[in-house]
């Protein structure tokens, strides 16, 4: 039985993934030819990564929301995506670039949502062995 919390989360990963790579290549030529501070590239090059990290995050949560075996790789990338979005956070801070509390949330929701539902799966993984 697939564990919808997963799956659904994961969808969202590759969306917003998948948008946030073309438009953080898009964001980081466009800040090199500006000749914008290094420390705010820095900050894009690492949500670039996170971006990709999240988009294989949601391809390995949607493949997974069936298979409670895989749940500790589920949250290995949940744990990374929410840390690369945290630090991609603070070098915008640092860098002096504008980061609203709707965008902090929004940016952490659907991780923490693909977290909790690869814990989900890692509980039910747990419990399958007790049998």
């Amino acid at each position: 039985m697939d564990n919808k919390l997963l799956k659904v989360s994961g969808i969202l990963l590759i969306i917003t993934g998948g948008i946030s790579v073309l438009l953080g290549i898009l964001a980081i030529a466009a800040l090199a030819a500006l000749g914008l501070p290094g420390i705010l590239i820095l900050g894009l090059v690492i949500s670039l990564i996170g971006s990709v990290i999240s988009l294989i995050a949601g391809i390995i949560g949607v493949k997974n929301s069936a298979r409670p075996e895989k749940a500790k790789t589920c949250m290995v990338f949940g744990i990374i995506v929410i840390a690369l979005t945290v630090l991609s956070i603070i070098f915008t801070l640092v860098g002096d670039g504008d980061v609203s509390l709707i965008s902090l949330l929004s940016g952490l929701i659907v991780p923490i949502i693909y977290l909790v539902g690869a814990v989900q799966n890692k509980k039910l993984h747990d419990q399958y062995r007790q049998f």
